[in-house]
């Protein structure tokens, strides 16, 4: 049965070409055709797709604008934001009664305050001249018009600051001058010596390597002759936050368990952290880590003492070399293997130090700035000093001495709070040399709030000056050759210890800011602006990730000058504060991966629920107790600092006398170095804690 037609395509089809004529169109088939209906389909025509195209562009463009307005909008309320929350917490510290602040019976505040009434008074008087408009027709004491009183004075004002006090300025700027082009021409040496250190690929080598585990004798027993007996030193005091990852870090070091003994120095005057620190002790030994727990009663000589006080127990002569670790230093596992045998075939090698890697470099803008310094301290000051002259400053910690040098050169001293300095130019003097290891890295942490790292900064650069008066006879007597004293005199001690401090301090924060008010005293804006930024790209090369932070880097350590330049005074002439010594607060960070780690290696004694295991009965509620207490938090709260806040008003004014005399460069840095030193004031930088 036949299907019957359906005409209701054709009917739409014809409809179509009606409609549509010049979109569809039926060719009539040709005689020499196949027979079949050939289909054409015409494109849009041009101008359509144009008109299309415009109508899409457009559409676009406006939602791209939308988009880029959008994201503009938020960045503006994010600043905004920002600085409201800014100001409500410089406002509620000024503001509250109970805000702690730093001495205000220094003698470098007392002058800095005297300077400071001295500017505004100047600019007092700057303002009035310039609404009077004696800056653009200035009056004369010899002139023959008849002057007012203020005139006359302001007049008087002229001639003495132009042949009275601009020519002693001047003097001094153009010293400060010399020194800072003396000290960036060290850098830059420095930087040149890392250059071809890396260019040339030289490295300290070992004579020999340790392999994963001890060589076998004939029996089948360990054979352990090889390893030198290490003792390990751990000084700490109230170090409640970090005394758990220090110990286990050296306790899990790869070497035979009777090849190396812990100390754990304690000089803490807390009980109950005594007590917790007693018990991590006896822990690690019922593991048969050979530890021993020290405990002074008397804190005699700080740092100094204490290792001086562990040195000399009857035991210490059965070993070759001492390592010392600080509290909140963590070493690898494989450390000793790393560098003792860096002492193999070199019986002239006292010390072989290691990098610091800090574990807390991001947490804030304040470690990040502490980071860049760093960087540049340990992988170009450190290691060219340590490859081509075989001298550096010991850093305290993350290193391994002989102790035959140690003996030789008289071992720790009490007279300076930079204990390790005094060790390593003794050591230098007689004969012995030092090896920097680069690529061997200890975890550590950084300072987090202000406050900590400003006492840190302050017995840093107290204690060389220090040192600097009683060893500058030793120095001069001794049989080393005239290069090396020359070295330790101007290079060690006077350029990097007492020169670089004094001429940030002077140049930037008194010298500027009195240019300002002393016009004929020129401080070139080379000086100013160009040179530190080189010299900070300099500084920041060896931290490469930290470039964004370039600006606040120079601007920072011009602040920090004003810490330095008062812990140099004190070391150098023996005041009161140099002989300080306050113990860094440290946080207990540590990384992922150090954690994960000491979960291998240590095993369930090391959780907290079995962590005083070792205890007899009776003293399970009372330390039970004391971990309890060992995480609460004493209460801190942000600092206000005079001198920094003074500084900032000093610096402030005299950029505003700047824009009377339209110096742009030394305007802006006035203006930017003065919001600095007012926000390191005010403890905004770093920890915020209350």
């Amino acid at each position: 049965m036949s299907r019957p037609s359906n005409h209701e395509f054709q009917q739409w089809w014809n409809k179509q070409r009606e409609t549509n004529p010049e979109v569809l169109l039926l060719k009539k088939p040709d005689e020499t055709a196949n027979g079949f209906l050939s289909l054409e389909i015409r494109t849009p025509t041009a101008e359509s797709t144009v008109e299309k195209e415009r109508t899409r562009s457009a559409r676009q463009l406006s939602w791209v604008c939308l988009l880029k307005f959008q994201q503009i909008a938020g960045s503006l309320a994010w600043v905004t934001n920002g600085v409201v929350l800014l100001l409500r917490t410089a406002n509620r510290r000024i503001a509250s009664p109970n805000s702690p602040a730093d001495s205000s019976t220094s003698r470098l505040y007392r002058a800095i305050k005297v300077f400071l009434a001295l500017v505004l008074l100047l600019l007092g008087f700057e303002l009035l001249a310039y609404f009077q408009g004696w800056h653009f027709s200035p009056p004369s004491v010899g002139s023959a018009a008849v002057l007012g009183f203020v005139e006359r004075v302001y007049a008087h004002w002229l001639d003495i600051r132009a042949n009275y006090l601009a020519p002693p300025l001047q003097s001094l700027t153009n010293l400060c001058i010399v020194l800072f082009l003396i000290q960036s021409v060290d850098r830059l040496i420095l930087m040149f010596g890392c250059f071809w250190i890396k260019f040339r690929k030289l490295k300290p080598k070992a004579a020999m390597e340790y392999g994963d585990s001890p060589p076998m004798d004939e029996e089948g027993n360990e054979n352990v002759e090889d390893y030198p007996m290490v003792l390990v030193q751990i000084p700490m005091c109230n170090e409640r936050e970090v005394y758990q990852q220090s110990i286990a870090a050296v306790c899990v070091q790869d070497w035979p368990r009777q090849r190396m003994l812990v100390q754990v120095l304690d000089d803490s005057d807390e009980l109950d952290v005594q007590m917790l620190i007693k018990a991590e002790v006896q822990k690690w030994q019922q593991r048969g880590v050979r530890i021993l727990y020290r405990h002074r009663l008397i804190r005699t000589g700080y740092k100094a003492g204490n290792l001086k006080s562990a040195m000399g127990c009857d035991y210490v002569k059965d070993y070759e070399f001492v390592a010392i670790f600080d509290a909140d230093f963590q070493p690898g596992p494989d450390f000793l293997k790393k560098t003792i045998p860096h002492f193999k075939g070199n019986d002239d090698i006292a010390l072989v130090q290691t990098r610091w890697s800090f574990v807390n470099k991001d947490e804030n803008l304040l470690t990040r700035l502490q980071n860049i310094n760093l960087s540049f301290h340990f992988e170009v000051e450190q290691q060219v000093n340590g490859v081509f002259l075989n001298f550096f400053g010991f850093n305290g910690t993350a290193g391994v001495w002989r102790i035959k040098a140690l003996e030789d050169c008289g071992g720790w001293l009490e007279r300076t709070t930079v204990e390790d300095m005094d060790v390593a130019v003794r050591a230098h003097l007689c004969g012995w040399k030092f090896i920097y290891l680069d690529d061997v890295k200890c975890l550590c942490e950084l300072p987090e709030s202000y406050e900590a790292y400003k006492k840190q900064q302050h017995r840093w650069h107290s204690g060389p000056m220090q040192l600097f008066r009683l060893c500058f006879v030793d120095v001069i007597r001794s049989k080393v050759s005239l290069a090396k004293k020359v070295n330790l005199i101007f290079l060690f001690f006077l350029l990097r210890k007492l020169i670089l401090p004094f001429y940030s301090f002077t140049l930037f924060c008194i010298i500027l800011p009195l240019t300002m008010f002393l016009p004929e005293a020129q401080l070139p804006a080379w000086v100013v602006c160009y040179v530190p930024g080189v010299m900070s790209i300099l500084n920041i090369l060896p931290a490469p990730r930290s470039f964004p932070f370039i600006v606040p880097f120079l601007l920072f350590e011009n602040t920090m000058s004003v810490t330095k330049f008062n812990a140099m005074i004190s070391g150098l002439f023996r005041f009161g504060s140099s002989y300080e010594w306050i113990v860094t607060k440290k946080s207990g960070r540590s990384s992922e991966t150090d954690l994960v780690a000491f979960e291998k290696e240590s095993g369930p004694l090391v959780r907290s629920n079995s962590l005083y295991r070792s205890s007899s009965e009776s003293g399970i509620d009372e330390l039970s107790k004391l971990e309890v207490s060992k995480k609460s938090v004493k209460s801190k709260k942000n600092r206000l600092y005079r001198k920094e806040l003074a500084l900032a008003f000093i610096l402030l004014t005299a950029s505003l006398r700047s824009l009377l005399s339209a110096q742009g460069i030394h305007f802006y840095f006035l203006l930017f170095q003065g919001i600095t030193f007012l926000v390191v004031g005010l403890d905004l930088i770093g920890e915020q804690v209350s």
